[in-house]
């Protein structure tokens, strides 16, 4: 049985025999798969779960692939490989183009898809914890709430600034960088480097009830900031980035 904190992957195929190959063989190989036939599974399923990384196919009967790629983009910042035929490199270009991280040709060798399939998840780990990758944005917005990372600023929906700890800012940071994932104890240790914030509130636990405090109406009913009971923490709502 494949553990529950392994990466999860999502395959969009509407092959049954691809889908079937691509979760048996990725499923040996000490990964989570979940297969859907359809654009409309893809976005329901990418709402609802915790999806590391996505496999689509480009040529869905009767869905334009490009568009989807590109809809799934512009909500979300998980990782996209694409499944395309050899004679079609136009369409690898502009999926490339698009945001997608990588490729891989129909018909394919199950090894060489595990192969980019773990490379380009080795990459979203390294560069989740890059300092100069934070260094090109200013701010994030989500529910109505500006954090402005320049200025460490965080702003209310009703416009009001409301102070923050360097733990409290380094823990939010960390969630805007990866909206409706969710995210264990240790991911956020490392992500928000609360290690070095302030001695006495090093634990995620506190970080997160005092942002709770903070951001959330109810906080005792939290609906942004949301545990995943046995996993870690998911901000859940939408988070936009300003360069």
């Amino acid at each position: 049985m494949t553990d529950s904190t392994a990466p999860h992957i999502l395959v969009i195929d509407d092959d049954p025999s691809i889908r079937d190959l691509v979760a048996e063989y990725l499923g040996k190989n000490e990964l989570r798969v979940t297969t859907a036939a359809s654009g409309r599974d893809l976005f329901a399923l990418v709402d609802r779960e915790a999806i590391d990384l996505v496999l689509l196919d480009l040529k869905l009967p009767g869905e334009d692939g490009m568009a989807l790629a590109r809809q799934l983009r512009e909500r979300a910042t998980v990782p996209i490989v694409l499944l395309t035929g050899r004679d079609e490199e136009a369409d690898r270009v502009m999926g490339l183009e698009l945001g997608a991280d990588d490729y891989v040709t129909k018909p394919f060798s199950p090894r060489e898809l595990l192969a980019r399939v773990r490379a380009v998840l080795r990459r979203y780990r390294v560069q989740a914890t890059l300092p100069e990758r934070d260094a090109s944005r200013r701010a994030f917005r989500f529910a109505g709430w500006e954090l402005n990372l320049r200025t460490r600023r965080l702003v209310a929906p009703d416009g009001e600034a409301v102070e923050l700890s360097n733990g409290e800012f380094s823990l939010l940071n960390a969630l805007c960088r990866a909206p409706q994932r969710v995210l264990t104890r240790d991911q956020l240790l490392s992500m928000s480097r609360l290690h070095e914030a302030e001695v006495y509130d090093r634990t995620v636990d506190v970080q997160v009830r005092r942002l709770r405090m903070k951001v959330e109406a109810d906080p005792a009913h939290p609906l942004l900031i949301v545990t995943e009971r046995g996993a870690g923490y998911r901000l859940a709502c939408d988070v936009e980035t300003l360069y």
